[in-house]
């Protein structure tokens, strides 16, 4: 479904990505791990076209989308949802407006068909009668569970997760978990995960792959990368700090 093919990009003089190659499966989930800093998010950017690439080539479902004219683009990137490290909800408006952002802007939908999805997407990450409350009246989790709805509405091919776990606590942490492994069951979605949690790797992947130093250093099941022999990855899972990635 995804492939990155020697993938480059930097900024200025700061080379972010130096050759990024990773193939992620239809309906797999592929959890990239590395530290703040690493090239993650720069990464997940590219793949829904809000950076262009130094060099190399993206290949979303067989369509190389790095030289694609911008409503060619477009229409790529619907195969896309979105979860955006902070939820992004938009303070002006309500639950209800917010996941239906994306079917206003994407759809023909009817207006009671509308009505239909954001209930059905805000039912399945489990929240109900929340349609009138506007955002600053949700917790942490609640507004993760509505921006996984809105993402979620127009029913996409590939979710994006950029640092799902990040600002709520560990029990909410795990309900969004249960929640990504609910939608790769019922929705057959292939996903990429951008996070630094092992906990949540751990739980929620198919394959795990680690970017250092601007490279995709190794992939493997969970149970391969905590059985990995690279010492690099070792001390990233256990988050030891003597080890050969320096943070100072």
């Amino acid at each position: 479904m995804i492939n990155i093919v020697n993938l480059e990009k930097s900024f200025g003089e700061n080379a972010v990505l130096c050759g990024v190659n990773l193939t992620v499966e239809k309906s797999e989930t592929m959890v990239v791990i590395g530290q703040s800093g690493s090239g993650k998010s720069v990464l997940l950017k590219h793949l829904i076209g809000l950076l262009k690439p130094d060099a190399g080539e993206i290949y979303i479902d067989g369509v190389e989308i790095t030289r694609l004219r911008e409503d060619e683009l477009q229409r790529t990137i619907r195969k896309f949802g979105m979860l955006f490290q902070g939820a992004a909800l938009f303070d002006s408006m309500t639950v209800a407006e917010n996941v239906r952002f994306g079917l206003d802007r994407y759809t023909r939908y009817t207006e009671a068909e509308i009505r239909t999805a954001v209930a059905e997407s805000l039912g399945m990450v489990g929240l109900r009668n929340v349609e009138n409350l506007m955002p600053y009246e949700l917790s942490g989790g609640m507004k993760k569970r509505v921006g996984l709805a809105r993402a979620i509405a127009y029913r996409p091919e590939i979710m994006l997760y950029d640092e799902p776990s990040t600002g709520i606590d560990p029990i909410r942490a795990d309900a969004i978990n249960d929640l990504i492994n609910k939608l790769k069951r019922e929705m057959k979605v292939t996903s990429v995960v951008i996070t630094h949690d092992m906990v949540s790797s751990y739980k929620i992947a198919d394959k795990i792959a680690m970017l250092y130093r601007g490279r995709i250093i190794e992939v493997g099941t969970p149970q391969e990368i905590q059985g990995s022999a690279n010492p690099v990855i070792q001390q990233f899972i256990h988050g030891h700090a003597d080890g050969p990635i320096r943070n100072f």
